[in-house]
């Protein structure tokens, strides 16, 4: 018969074997206002994502369309491109910058487990890295060293995982990305059939050799990415619907949760009923906010040894 508590384990189930003392120094740390994931690949990943951007963005603008004869063209196609480019890097700051839904620290506690006012007879596990008790769909990070919220997946792109917090900034980071890319690679195809039409040496400030070399780099960044963030924006967008994360796929399990319908499940993860707002990477999803545990900051009481936990019954 299963427990009215769903179980979960953590994704790296050997920890399982860490001594409590191993455990005991980081549970009761101070946690930081800011969210910020101190990974060397990560952060080199990060900085090569705004790298590109401002490559795309610095050949559009001095190769194509500063020289091009068309002011109306180059308005129109550079206050598109630097619209979504800038809608990008901003989605990618809040996906990286937003705590994605981590669980505090060292709330393994007696007096905790007592305020969950659980049912005799019901199970909760422990996790024994972060010393807390995890939530329904939460799952260990070893990167960010941390249980997630109904963790997706851990990404290097944006240095922080992609949880219930931040999974919307994730997928309009991927859906900006997507469509400068497309825009990109039809700008690069017209400049290409304008310069063959024309002289080289006029279509461009560049030389005709650099100009070759820039846009072929800008044709190769925008290919690669578009079909890198198409496939991962349509993953993500599937993955809400379904109301099943990619580790929730990967281990194959039984749902142990009720599943809601798709369109819930959309207002769910992009903060409320559908309107403009769902394109903007600056508003907060405001309809998760009373989802979280009233868990005290810092939670007093000695942490628990046992990494299993289940209720006793109540004598007769």
């Amino acid at each position: 018969m299963r427990s009215p508590v769903p179980r979960f384990r953590d994704v790296e189930r050997q920890a399982s074997g860490l001594q409590p003392v191993q455990c005991l120094p980081p549970c009761h740390e101070r946690q930081s206002n800011m969210w910020f994931i101190k990974d060397a690949c990560g952060i080199v990943c990060a900085v090569i994502t705004w790298f590109l951007v401002f490559f795309a963005g610095f050949v559009v603008l001095f190769v194509m369309l500063i020289p091009s004869k068309n002011l109306t063209y180059s308005l129109v196609n550079g206050t598109i491109f630097n619209s979504l480019a800038f809608l990008a890097l901003a989605s990618h700051f809040r996906a990286m910058c937003t705590d994605p839904g981590a669980v505090p620290k060292g709330n393994a506690t007696k007096e905790y487990i007592e305020s969950l006012q659980l049912k005799p007879g019901q199970v909760v596990y422990k996790c024994p890295k972060c010393c807390s008790i995890k939530p329904d769909r939460a799952h260990h990070c070893s990167v960010c060293k941390r249980c997630i919220r109904k963790m997706d997946h851990h990404c290097p792109w944006v240095n922080n995982c992609v949880g219930e917090n931040n999974q919307k900034y994730f997928v309009l980071f991927t859906m900006y990305i997507c469509l400068i890319s497309l825009h990109a690679l039809v700008m690069v195809v017209l400049h290409f059939l304008y310069c063959f039409e024309d002289d080289w040496t006029k279509c461009s400030t560049f030389s005709p050799p650099a100009t070759v070399i820039l846009l072929i780099l800008l044709c190769f960044e925008g290919l690669l990415f578009l079909i890198f963030t198409s496939v991962m924006f349509g993953t993500q967008v599937h993955s809400i619907c379904t109301d099943e994360t990619g580790i929730e796929k990967l281990k194959r399990e039984d749902p142990t949760w009720d599943k809601i319908t798709s369109w819930e499940a959309m207002k769910l993860a992009f903060g409320g009923p559908f309107s403009v707002t769902w394109l903007s990477p600056f508003t907060d999803l405001s309809c998760q906010k009373d989802t979280l545990d009233p868990v005290p900051m810092f939670p007093q009481g000695e942490i628990i040894e046992e990494d299993v936990i289940e209720i006793p019954l109540e004598p007769h």
